[in-house]
């Protein structure tokens, strides 16, 4: 049984080529370095269970525009990460200002 796609076929000048066309930019991580991609295989994996899996969407427009808002409406600013002691970034940030933001603007902020 052979694999549908071989290392080699992911930089061939045709797939190089075919991606420009699309308007897409190939990956450019090492093969069988199961580090590479983490970050972006846990963040994807986030965004499938708090948001894709939950809901059907009627169109790609639709999806794209609820990606979206989950990523800059939730996720970056509000979502709290381990990194910033378990607080989101908008609470982190406030907390570390010369000038803190009135309560008003944190209230969406867990």
């Amino acid at each position: 049984m052979r694999r549908p796609l071989e290392p080699k076929q992911y930089t061939s000048l045709a797939f190089g080529n075919r991606c420009r066309e699309a308007g897409v930019r190939p990956s450019m991580g090492s093969v069988g370095d199961a580090y590479d991609n983490a970050m972006a295989e846990s963040f994807f994996s986030t965004l499938e269970c708090e948001l894709l899996a939950r809901r059907r969407f009627r169109s790609q427009a639709e999806a794209r525009m609820a990606c979206f808002s989950y990523i800059e409406g939730f996720y970056n600013p509000l979502r709290r990460h381990s990194a910033l002691g378990y607080r989101s970034p908008v609470v982190y940030e406030n907390e570390t200002r010369s000038d803190p933001l009135p309560e008003t603007l944190l209230s969406q902020a867990p």
